[in-house]
């Protein structure tokens, strides 16, 4: 009986291992996510920043201020602009040394309870007979004597 319980909790040990390197790539997926969808919002910000460069400060543009269209000046709009696209920059920055962080826990994660991907283990293992027949053979043709 003491089998049977100890392979049960071995295997539910097992599902919360994988459960958890799950959580933790999907957690990396979601900041990557983020970090791509601010990226855009950021090349958007670029854009109009260049166009407005070339306008008059005086001229009437319009801006969209949570979800209301408020009309303003380009002088009035360019350095809010300016400022949104350095706070975006940043956040992206930010963003992307999580990635990184995350990436490293991932990878602890997986030494720390030898987690293998499927196909891993198979390729290493070609790849270690080719290797070790490769250095076997030296390169030298001999002809057969009849």
């Amino acid at each position: 009986m003491s089998v049977s319980t100890s392979k049960k909790s071995k295997e539910k040990e097992q599902q919360e291992i994988v459960a958890t390197f799950q959580k933790l790539r999907e957690d990396q997926k979601v900041i990557a996510s983020k970090s791509a969808e601010l990226q855009i919002e950021q090349k958007s910000h670029e854009l109009v920043i260049e166009t407005l460069k070339e306008v008059e400060k005086e001229r009437k543009c319009f801006r969209m201020i949570g979800g209301v269209l408020v009309e303003r000046t380009v002088g009035e709009v360019l350095p809010a602009l300016e400022q949104n696209k350095e706070q975006i920059t940043r956040l992206i920055d930010n963003l992307q040394s999580q990635i990184v962080a995350k990436g490293k826990e991932i990878n602890d994660f997986r030494e720390k309870h030898n987690i293998r991907f499927q196909g891993e283990n198979e390729n290493s293992q070609k790849t270690a007979t080719e290797q070790s027949t490769q250095a076997k053979s030296s390169g030298v043709l001999v002809e057969k004597s009849a």
